[in-house]
């Protein structure tokens, strides 16, 4: 028995690989070119994008005030303040109150939220929310 040189299961399986990729490229150029002529409506986010704090910050019983807390993090232009404050039903003015004396030591504008739940559960984190294009 003679066997012929490329005419094993080797080749057989190349064969096939290349015409599954083939076909799979002829697919996705297929979807790249419906989706080039339809693009999609982009939805319009209300909030704006939060990056991972690389700071968290709860006031407590021995905890510094919020402006030593804040001096004793690294200045970066790119880093917002955001803050947190809860309130229960009926204390929307105190805690707004208590947002605006939290943010009187924050280097740049901070962002206050202001949620309803647990009052006395105030957080305040540091994030690279700024990009170095919005830098204040």
């Amino acid at each position: 028995m003679k066997v012929r040189a490329g005419s094993g299961w080797q080749t057989v399986l190349a064969d096939l690989s290349l015409i599954l990729f083939m076909v799979t490229a002829s697919v996705v150029n297929a979807q790249y070119r419906k989706a080039q002529a339809h693009p999609p409506a982009r939805a319009r986010s209300e909030a704006p994008a939060r990056a991972e704090p690389v700071a968290v910050y709860r006031p407590g019983p021995g905890a510094p005030p919020l402006r030593v807390w804040l001096k004793e993090q690294g200045a970066d232009p790119r880093q917002l303040l955001t803050i947190v404050i809860p309130y229960a039903r009926g204390g929307e003015a105190a805690a707004l109150e208590r947002a605006r004396e939290l943010a009187a030591g924050a280097p740049n504008p901070p962002r206050i939220i202001v949620e309803p739940g647990p009052p006395g559960d105030v957080r305040a984190t540091l994030g690279y929310d700024l990009g170095p294009d919005m830098a204040r």
